[in-house]
């Protein structure tokens, strides 16, 4: 087996249809351990030969039956895994789980391997990677500069290629930052999508176990597979794997004001920011500048009051009895937790909930946001002259996240002129993780990046689109219900889920329907003059939500079959042809919204 054989999903299962021993991939993970020379990766590794005998249990490949297998993957030593120690990044509070957790029980059944334990910040308590008593993880772009925290291990060893992803838990941005200051893909999914069950809570109110990959596809693979309710799990919720696959060709993404925009004086990582957005609008979106004051104040709450003492209580038993075991940092964060009362908790709860109210409506207003993953890289020597402030800096953009129930993905975007990483993070709505993960495979493939610190080149996207299981009907949408237009609300209200672009067959004429508020076009169908291709999208819907949006539509429109210059056909908006007798033929602009720039050019 080549040194170089890339670790990506999709790579590796091309290699083993072609004769790949999956023993050869394992000697060649942990081969790739050793020549790293990096001791803070991992804190416990799996015996070499117990993992080929996971692997011979798989039987013959099967891609389809096990969609990952003979996947490589590690795990952060604050989830069970059957077997192997659960340390927490703390000696003392070491034990020996009986079971996985249930999020590792799913992809080992999935065929992927546990290589071994990753390092963190102790008790996941930290954005920088080096709060442990073990030797700390070198950052795999630079090692003068922090890794990011808490799931650093996770990260390094993803980015180094010794594993094809790992896992990590997110709080305030452990899933997001490691990913971002070494240059790979993160997915912090909607809280409770991937069942906490068999983790050691640092906040279990909002706690989440998150997935670092090489490419996005990756991501959305493992995601597909651990996105499961857990009965067992009160905090564990039914959030389908779906909306991945096409981005909408106009998205409104959200992004802070310029005059809110935080960098701490890092002009790169400005730079950085600034190419990314405008990569953003080259692709066709919206750019929203958003007030961000609120969302700073609503991150500035989870290291007070309420989100303190639910660290506290989750170890509060060990920390009584040992609490000269902790980290020195960890330490003062848990007893700080020691003079907060039950009052302090409720105020907590009350600020929350009213930054909340006030940050709704702005999220509302756009499809997504988008904010830089981390405002600056920190050296490990900035960061120990000011541990604590650089910490808390680099969660500007992410402490908020999980307390206004988002998701979110850290994507590669480039480098900085200084030629570290640069990187943005896409966040959603509850649920969205679909839509989220489809603009990030975006902009991961615009960027041209090679995958973490290796060479490997990004591999062609795969474009399968994951939908709801349930049957659903295509609806072809010609005006102000397309994407980025007044009424394209409507549709995502009813979870649609948008499928493509494309055109009619050359036998529609299109026009522009004077009155109409807001203004619309009318697609006609045309037998005896001649027609033209009329660009429309195809979206899907629930046959239940069909009913209701096919119920609200205005005369004069209504809905028909459109035949689809792919030779498809589907329900669409047609018009009576008694309502274009005055109305302007705007055929030759090829679609509403060609005629609306051309028009108001």
């Amino acid at each position: 087996m080549s040194m170089d054989q890339p670790f990506d999903i999709a790579s590796l299962h091309q290699a083993y249809a072609a004769g790949l021993a999956v023993d050869a991939m394992i000697d060649q993970a942990y081969a790739r351990i050793t020549a790293a020379d990096d001791p803070g990766i991992f804190l416990h590794l799996a015996e070499i030969d117990t993992v080929k005998a996971a692997a011979a249990a798989l039987g013959p490949f099967d891609p389809v039956a096990k969609p990952l297998w003979g996947i490589p993957f590690a795990v952060k030593d604050n989830i069970d895994v059957a077997g192997m120690p659960t340390t927490a990044a703390c000696p003392d509070y070491a034990y020996m789980p009986e079971t996985d957790a249930t999020v590792v029980r799913l992809l080992k059944a999935a065929g992927a391997l546990v290589i071994g334990k990753t390092n963190l910040d102790q008790f996941a308590t930290g954005l920088v990677g080096v709060r442990t008593p073990f030797p700390v993880p070198r950052n795999a772009i630079d090692p003068t500069l922090v890794p990011g925290g808490s799931s650093s291990g996770s990260a390094v060893a993803t980015a180094r290629g010794i594993v094809s992803f790992a896992l990590g838990t997110d709080t305030a941005g452990s899933g997001r930052i490691p990913a971002g200051l070494n240059n790979i893909i993160g997915l912090k999914p909607t809280v409770g999508a991937l069942s906490t069950s068999g983790v050691i809570p640092a906040c279990r109110t909002l706690d989440c176990v998150s997935i670092f990959a090489l490419t996005v596809d990756d991501a959305w693979r493992v995601f597909s597979v651990a996105a499961r309710a857990a009965a067992a799990d009160p905090y564990s919720r039914t959030i389908p794997a779906i909306g991945y696959g096409a981005t909408p060709p106009v998205l409104k993404i959200g992004v802070p004001a310029v005059a809110d925009r935080q960098f701490f004086g890092d002009a790169a990582m400005a730079a950085a920011y600034a190419d990314a957005l405008s990569a953003l609008s080259a692709m066709g979106h919206q750019l929203v500048e958003l007030p961000f004051a609120d969302f700073y104040a609503t991150a500035n709450l989870l290291y007070e009051g309420a989100w303190v003492a639910e660290r506290y209580a989750a170890i509060q038993p060990f920390f009584d009895a040992h609490e000269a075991s902790l980290h020195p940092v960890t330490r003062k964060i848990y007893g700080g937790a020691k003079s907060l009362s039950a009052a302090d908790a409720f105020k907590g709860f009350y600020a929350l909930q009213a930054l909340k109210k006030k940050v709704e409506p702005l999220i509302a207003s756009v499809d997504l946001l988008c904010v830089p993953t981390a405002p600056r890289h920190f050296t490990l020597a900035e960061l120990a002259a000011e541990p604590i402030r650089e910490n808390s800096r680099l969660g500007t953009y992410t402490n908020f996240v999980n307390l206004l129930d988002l998701c979110g993905m850290a994507v590669p975007t480039g480098k900085r002129t200084d030629g570290l990483p640069a990187s943005i993070t896409l966040l959603g709505p509850a649920g969205k993780d679909g839509l989220v993960a489809s603009l990030a495979r975006d902009l991961h493939e615009r960027s041209g990046l090679a995958l973490g610190a290796t060479a490997w080149a990004l591999p062609k996207a795969e474009l399968a689109l994951s939908i709801s299981p349930e049957d659903r009907i295509e609806l072809v949408v010609v005006g102000a219900h397309l994407s980025g237009m007044p009424l394209n609300g409507e549709l995502k209200a009813l979870g649609a889920h948008f499928l493509r672009e494309t055109r009619t067959t050359a036998a529609y004429r299109l026009f522009s329907l004077a009155g109409s508020v807001p203004p619309k076009p009318g697609l006609l169908r045309v037998s005896d003059a001649p027609g033209g291709s009329i660009e429309v999208e195809v979206w899907s819907l629930s046959p239940d939500a069909f009913g209701r949006f096919v119920a609200a539509i205005p005369a004069p429109l209504g809905i028909g079959t459109l035949a689809l210059e792919d030779g498809s056909s589907a329900k669409g908006f047609i018009v009576e042809a008694s309502a274009v007798t005055d109305a302007l033929d705007i055929t030759a602009h090829r679609g509403w919204r060609s005629y609306l720039l051309e028009t108001t050019a």
